[in-house]
């Protein structure tokens, strides 16, 4: 196991931290508001640094989502990575390969995922989407990030099937814009009958019925899937949608570990500045002490994210080492915002602060794709099965 970074990883990682820290500026966010920066979007895929993640791997994307995070920069970037150049081009047939991938790359195409919390969940329980006999969907979900942004939707249904809806078509599709606690470009989505494709191919005569177990995916990462007592259909099914979610866990710890890395950095930066009593706060051992728990938590966030991102990309089973880095971001990236508030004193409280903007991303970040609580029953789950 060797999460030393490639030539071309630390080069790509490198080129994002100076697009981000160039172009991602606290006068740059505040202008932006809630919304993305195009701008610098254009920056990123005009560097090749979309493009460059199929080579890079989930590692290297992971180290790119950390130069973000140290940034808050407001692109689509993690999403349409994960659910689009990272979900085609492992589940795509060669035909929506060639279709998509160039213009994912080139950032002319953005696809955002609207996926639930948890896998296995059903409309029963938590408004969901499920496709009828046709090649439509129907239903709606409450949050999408990144929506405004997105030109194309990989929905993932009550089945666990994944769909890809265009939304320049407009046929079925409504969009409401929703406010989040962090400024992802957000909105719902309401399907009435809108046209999809099905994410890979379908076999001969494959049964659309939403309940039926049939799936043509193969299944190179066998915990990904449910237990031994599941049936084989379940587990070649749900093979695809557990895999793009355990990918997005591990993009979006990595994700985290940087927005909590950024946030530290500023505390540090202000708690050596700031005196008290003729002495910078940082002498004080009660702030190097708080200081010291957030960066073990956020060395802890980057370390398993590495891992389950290293194992994706050998080929291994990784959904308990995703569950694992997804469980850290979200209890230690709690932890690591709430201190880099607490350090700035006073300052942290003031909603244009920059650091508050950690805090806002952090507390995003720790519900995403389900919270602390959520991932730890799921992680006991897959134990339990021996996965």
């Amino acid at each position: 196991m060797d999460f030393t970074p490639t030539e071309a990883q630390a080069e790509a990682r490198d080129l994002a931290a100076r697009i981000f820290g160039d172009l991602a500026t606290h006068e740059r966010l505040r202008a932006a508001g809630t919304g993305s920066d195009p701008e610098l979007w254009k920056a990123l895929c005009g560097a090749g640094l979309v493009a460059a993640v199929e080579e890079l791997g989930l590692l290297g994307l992971v180290l790119l989502l950390e130069e973000q995070g140290r940034t808050t920069a407001q692109v689509p970037y993690a999403a349409s990575c994960v659910y689009g150049l990272l979900a085609v081009t492992a589940h795509g047939t060669a035909e929506q390969r060639d279709r998509l991938l160039p213009g994912i790359a080139a950032g002319s195409t953005v696809v955002t995922g609207a996926f639930p919390a948890q896998p296995g969940v059903r409309s029963s329980t938590r408004p969901g989407v499920r496709p009828s006999a046709r090649p439509v969907l129907s239903g709606t979900v409450p949050v999408v990030p990144w929506l405004r942004d997105a030109t194309h939707v990989l929905v993932a249904d009550a089945g666990r099937r994944l769909w890809l809806v265009d939304l320049a078509a407009g046929t079925g599709v409504e969009e409401v814009e929703v406010e989040l606690t962090a400024p992802w470009s957000a909105g719902r989505l309401t399907l009435d009958e809108a046209p999809a494709e099905p994410l890979g191919a379908e076999p001969a005569g494959a049964d659309r019925d939403p309940d039926c177990d049939a799936d043509p995916y193969p299944d190179p990462y066998p915990d990904l899937t449910p237990g031994p007592d599941a049936h084989t259909h379940t587990h070649t099914r749900t093979h695809a949608y557990a895999d793009v979610l355990a990918t997005a866990r591990t993009a979006f710890a990595g994700l985290q570990a940087g927005v909590c890395a950024g946030s530290l950095a500023r505390a540090v930066a202000h708690t050596n500045a700031r005196e008290q009593f003729g002495r910078p706060l940082a002498t004080r051992q009660g702030v190097q002490l708080r200081a010291a728990d957030a960066h073990m938590d956020t060395e802890a966030i980057r370390v398993t994210a590495y891992e389950a991102a290293w194992r994706r990309d050998a080929g291994l089973p990784y959904a308990t080492h995703a569950l694992t880095a997804a469980w850290w971001a979200s209890e230690a990236g709690q932890r690591v915002v709430h201190t880099g508030q607490h350090l700035h004193g006073g300052a942290g409280a003031d909603v244009d602060h920059p650091v508050h903007r950690h805090f806002l991303w952090g507390r995003q970040l720790d519900a995403y794709l389900g919270g602390g609580g959520e991932v730890l029953q799921e992680l006991g789950e897959l134990i339990a099965h021996g996965d």
